[in-house]
């Protein structure tokens, strides 16, 4: 894809100065920075299933998870993301506005970010070598996908439907298996026509 002229490259410092300042999140990718979209109600509704389900899981296991508003930095391709959840189990830090070791991320699939979501970033996470899961929520039906590395360092992908539990295994305190119905609770996916007013 080729880059408009008027993306101007910046250094990671200067990257990191504007987006403590910017109302919008911009994300960074060798150079570059990238504006978020706005996300959808099932988006926020879904990330918040999730996000309130590991976190209360966690507690007390020295490990936290993070929402959209925490940088994570993959030094290695001289980017930063905003994962929908992040967990990790790095130190705490009280002004670090990025995590660069996570073990578990999450991205609720929307159209616009969707392909970046499966190429991009499947092959920037994994270079992280923290890393077990990455999972991918779809919107619009009740499907999650987990890529999940083994012992020997492969990465396996399986892809979970209505019937499905989900199983994050990546979490130091043991599994989390959360059903469909914990992850798209209030979830409504066909609502009928709305009657036009008069």
């Amino acid at each position: 894809m080729a880059l408009p002229k008027e993306l101007l490259k910046v250094s990671v410092e200067e990257y990191l100065a504007r987006e403590e300042k910017s109302e919008v999140r911009h994300e960074y990718v060798a150079g570059y920075i990238f504006a978020m979209a706005g996300a959808t109600d099932a988006h926020n509704v879904i990330a918040g299933n999730v996000h309130a389900q590991v976190r209360f899981h966690l507690r007390r296991s020295g490990c936290r998870v993070y929402t959209i508003d925490m940088k994570l930095r993959v030094e290695a391709l001289d980017a930063f993301y905003y994962p929908h959840v992040m967990v990790t189990c790095e130190a705490f830090a009280a002004k670090s506005v990025f995590k660069s070791k996570p073990i578990l991320l999450v991205e609720v699939l929307s159209p616009g970010t969707e392909l970046t979501d499966r190429r991009e970033k499947l092959s920037a996470y994994f270079k992280l070598k923290t890393l077990i899961e990455y999972v991918l929520i779809s919107q619009d039906e009740r499907q999650v996908e987990i890529y999940r590395r083994d012992k020997r360092g492969k990465v396996q992908m399986y892809v979970l439907g209505e019937s499905n539990e989900v199983r994050f295994e990546s979490l130091p305190n043991g599994a989390l298996t959360l059903t469909m119905d914990d992850i798209y609770e209030d979830v409504i996916f066909s609502q009928p026509a709305q009657p036009l007013e008069d």
